[in-house]
């Protein structure tokens, strides 16, 4: 089974993966170290150096190479499921959850964040709530589109265990 965890910057993705991968016995894979490890450069150079646009593409490559992996846990990039077919890709391959919290939260994370986001390297704090907003309104549509669908700020581990091997499509 591959499990694709999905939603906006700082929802939990990579923490929550990292600890469900653990709990099943899964490999973890992070989509963006993925892209790292592959083109040997990190996201925010390849941004300064590059665009949205190249990366995207690659991005898109990068997915469906990840087809291959069986007994996995995937985090993807918060824009990942809004370009090219990526969505109906992770629809199409096992299961995906969407990790949904409100602005406030991805908010006060990404302020805390240690990791830079290429994307808002343009986004001035006092900014930074309404372009949140902004970008989960453009993205949702994709986002809900998951199999699953949990609260990211009370992840219950048991209970997101419990849909998996069920198989229901349950959304908190």
């Amino acid at each position: 089974m591959r499990i694709f965890l999905i939603g906006y910057m700082c929802s939990g993705k990579s923490t929550v993966g990292k600890r469900l991968a653990k709990r099943l016995n899964y490999d973890f894979i992070d989509l963006d170290d993925f892209f790292e490890e592959n083109f040997h450069i990190s996201i925010e150079d390849f941004f300064e150096k590059y665009d949205e646009d190249a990366f995207r593409k690659l991005e898109n490559k990068l997915l469906n190479d990840l087809l291959k992996f069986d007994n996995v846990v995937i985090s993807i990039g918060g824009g990942t499921p809004c370009f090219y077919d990526n969505m109906e890709i992770i629809k199409n391959n096992d299961v995906s959850i969407y990790l949904k919290m409100n602005e406030k939260s991805l908010e006060t994370r990404i302020l805390n964040s240690k990791k830079t986001r290429p994307v808002l390297k343009h986004v001035k704090k006092e900014n930074l709530i309404e372009f949140i907003k902004k970008q989960i309104k453009e993205r949702e549509e994709y986002y809900l589109k998951a199999t699953y669908i949990i609260k990211g700020e009370s992840v219950d581990y048991d209970e997101v265990e419990g849909m998996l091997a069920e198989g229901k499509d349950k959304r908190q």
